[in-house]
């Protein structure tokens, strides 16, 4: 996809075989990947010394809650899409403005989501 090739996103996902799915996928649309991590400590670390443009964020790492690492990239004002086995049902109401993306999602469902984030 033009609109996002070059472009850096932190992905933040916790199941492995997603985690390389959304790297294939971004990688395909030329997308510099940040990533992938599977905690909040690592996407915390890696926010300190990297500001990606846009980020994919699964908000459920293995039972741990990812609201620190959303709340950073809001600060840092970095564009985000939210993947959520949930839905917009389970995203916090103070997220409520941030697109969801619900599992399972195709590929080009991720991109075109992304593609629609504004620029940072």
């Amino acid at each position: 996809m033009a609109g996002l090739a070059g472009r850096r996103v932190l992905v933040v996902e916790d199941e492995t075989l997603v985690a390389m799915l959304v790297e294939d996928t971004l990688a395909d649309a030329g997308v510099v990947v940040l990533g992938p991590v599977a905690t909040v400590a690592e996407a915390l670390a890696l926010l300190g010394s990297d500001r990606p443009d846009l980020a994919v964020l699964d908000l459920n790492l293995a039972g741990e809650t990812s609201e620190p690492v959303a709340d950073a990239l809001v600060r840092m004002g970095v564009p985000f899409v939210v993947a959520s086995g949930y839905g917009a049902s389970g995203v916090p109401a103070r997220l409520s403005g941030v697109p969801v993306l619900a599992k399972p999602y195709a590929p080009e469902e991720l991109t075109a989501a992304l593609a629609r984030l504004p620029t940072a």
